[in-house]
């Protein structure tokens, strides 16, 4: 016998066992399948029908990438995951040919005006630049892998001057003086993991002037890394400023207030994705986010729906009075709205008691979270573009308007969105999604579960080591700048000078009949 006939008798051999192993495994889920009470597809069709969960399971990968057009993904489409992946990424923001909004749809405008301003007349800072890291892009063929190299880059970074800065708690001990209108939403570590926090913090403290929110999740390291001005937020779980029974701690809140990165202070009564306080699963309360939130490891956590000892207006402003003259730092809150009702009855309480936040921040129910529940995150709470102009027209008809800086959140994640959110009364602007598309999310939708394919939204420490804070950094601090630079272009082609400027007056609606009109006329 000779060696290929020996070839041809092993292949033989080979071949057979595997057709048999996969009869004996057919057999053997043909017999479970039949057997099994909780899937009619299977219990009729044995084998064949798990084809049916195996697409289904796929489902969201081939709508994404091969079925939904570039305006049609949820929460964000693919053409608005690219516009913040090429901030970030390539630090541009030219796109060619035109643009594929539906003109023909109802929707808001920005006023422009026949004599726009020249870049040497806007109100900038033109002396404050940076260095940052940057992709430039050679070739992009279909087949072969994209070419593309790293290359410093420096810029302004696209600050207001001094004289226009934007100043919470102007009478207060410690103001907070903003120069760039855009910051970093609430993202508690945990709900991120370390690796996420620590580039999104890097990132923004290398973009200056700017700000991060630690969520109610409590002020960890990894917040702090950068050197990026800090918000705490304080939610009705009083995680971070808690004793081991659970009361409030006010020495711990003094501590924190001594921080030298931390501006103000922010009491969270509800945010748009989820009308009440927030959850976060078992296996994501790690030691050390138990340690920073002062509660038992490997347990899940459910804030209350509110704060229990504070029930109405009064006591809230009350509360708010108090950590301000504790700390000396301004003190805002964290709402969302449903009704003018609701919005006129806080600015009125604001007039005729003399007290109050320093900053609100109104979130709209499109905003996001780490996990929430589908009757909230879709029903409960009003968008953003209904709820801002309800807040600003309150307080302004009680004449508290100029006491109360406004920040808003809601998929403000592009320039043209954040002037239209400032043309409806907002002073500053929170964004948070779009600065975790910059560190790598790619939109899987599984926050809630810890098992975030790229490291982002995971405490899974083999997970986080797809996160390469080193890379990432650059790509969040080239987007908040490139947001600035187009917020700048936007208030220049309206006329203004800076950005700041932005009123209702700016601010035109069309209806699908084609008719249009400013906010200002129908406020």
């Amino acid at each position: 016998m000779n060696l290929a006939d020996i070839f041809t008798i092993i292949g033989f051999v080979v071949i057979a066992i595997i057709v048999i192993v996969l009869i004996i495994i057919a057999l053997y889920v043909y017999s479970v399948d039949r057997s099994q009470k909780q899937h009619p597809v299977l219990r009729n069709y044995p084998v064949v029908g798990r084809v049916r969960y195996f697409f289904e399971k796929i489902g969201p990968e081939l709508r994404q990438y091969f079925f939904n057009n570039d305006n049609e993904g949820k929460p964000f489409s693919r053409r608005d995951f690219q516009h913040i992946v090429k901030k970030a990424k390539y630090k541009r923001d030219v796109y060619g040919f035109g643009s594929q909004r539906d003109f023909e749809a109802p929707g808001y405008y920005i006023r422009n005006s026949m004599f726009p301003r020249l870049t040497e007349e806007l109100r900038m800072d033109n002396d404050t630049k940076v260095t940052t890291d940057r992709y430039l892009l050679i070739k992009d063929p279909l087949f072969t892998e994209r070419e593309e190299h790293l290359e410093k880059d420096e810029s302004s970074v696209y600050l207001l001057p001094e004289e226009d800065a934007v100043v919470i708690g102007p009478n207060v001990k410690h103001p907070f003086k903003v120069r760039g209108q855009i910051g970093m939403s609430a993202i508690s570590y945990g709900s991120l993991g370390e690796h996420a926090i620590t580039a999104l913090s890097e990132g923004l403290g290398i973009a200056k002037g700017t700000w991060m929110n630690t969520g109610e999740g409590g002020l960890s390291d990894y917040h702090l890394k950068g050197g990026v001005d800090i918000i705490m937020q304080i939610g009705p779980g009083l995680f971070g400023v808690r004793d081991p029974e659970g009361n409030f701690d006010w020495d711990e809140l003094l501590k924190k207030s001594e921080i030298p990165q931390v501006k103000a202070f922010e009491v969270k009564l509800a945010q748009g994705a989820k009308t009440r306080g927030g959850h976060i699963d078992a296996e994501k309360v790690t030691e050390e986010i138990a340690r920073i939130r002062k509660v038992e490891p490997f347990k899940s956590i459910d804030s209350p729906n509110r704060f229990e000892d504070y029930g109405d207006i009064p006591s809230l402003f009350g509360f708010i009075d108090r950590i301000r003259e504790h700390t000396g730092m301004p003190v805002g809150m964290k709402i969302v709205i449903g009704s003018v009702h609701e919005a006129e009855e806080l600015a009125k309480h604001i007039r005729d008691l003399g007290q109050g936040p320093d900053f609100i921040t109104v979130d709209g129910g499109e905003g996001g979270t780490g996990a929430s529940y589908q009757e909230l995150t879709d029903s409960v709470g009003l968008p953003i573009k209904s709820a801002l102009p309800l807040v600003h027209r309150a307080l302004k008809k009680y004449g508290v308007r100029d006491q109360v800086k406004i920040i808003s959140s809601g998929k403000l994640f592009s320039p043209d969105r954040v002037a239209i959110a400032l043309g409806m009364g907002a002073d500053l602007v929170n964004i948070a999604r779009g600065f975790m598309i910059t560190v790598g999310c790619i939109q899987t939708l599984k926050c809630e579960s810890n098992v975030c394919p790229v490291g982002v939204a995971t405490t899974d420490p083999e997970l986080q080591k797809a996160l390469v804070i080193g890379e990432k950094k650059w790509r969040t601090a080239n987007y908040v700048i490139t947001m600035r630079k187009g917020l700048f272009r936007v208030a220049a082609a309206a006329g203004l000078d800076s950005p700041t400027k932005f009123t209702e007056e700016h601010i035109v609606y069309k209806d699908e009949r084609g008719k249009s009109w400013t906010l200002a006329d129908e406020a």
